[in-house]
């Protein structure tokens, strides 16, 4: 079993900056792609960015999201730079090896002025 941890949500305006935190726990190993999605009120969940434990990453936006991760750690980021309000969702933790698939809680988001 793993479970995964976020931190580092909240209020941000526009233009702003917020790094995520996904601490993993249990039985996790490099072989997982860790990733990070986002579910707004009313929409469905929709991919953020994932990273390979070999660092091979994918983003639905290189520009302002970047995802890293610190596998003696077990934790994975998202740094989110230049934040709109339609950034403003919960942010989920993802943790994916072969068919086995593990989410977190959720970190709130909030982009507002």
């Amino acid at each position: 079993q793993v479970q995964l941890v976020e931190s580092g949500g909240g209020l941000v305006q526009p233009g702003g900056s917020l790094r995520l935190s996904c601490e993993a726990s249990g039985n996790i190993h490099s072989g997982y792609i860790m990733g990070w999605y986002r579910q707004a009120p009313g929409k469905q969940r929709e991919f953020v960015a994932s990273i390979t434990g070999d660092g091979v990453i994918s983003s639905a936006d290189y520009v302002r999201f970047t995802i890293s991760r610190d596998n003696a750690k077990n934790t994975v980021y998202l740094q989110m730079n230049s934040l709109k309000p339609e950034d403003t969702a919960v942010y989920l933790c993802n943790a994916q090896y072969t068919f086995y698939s593990h989410w977190g809680q959720g970190t709130q988001v909030t982009v507002s002025s």
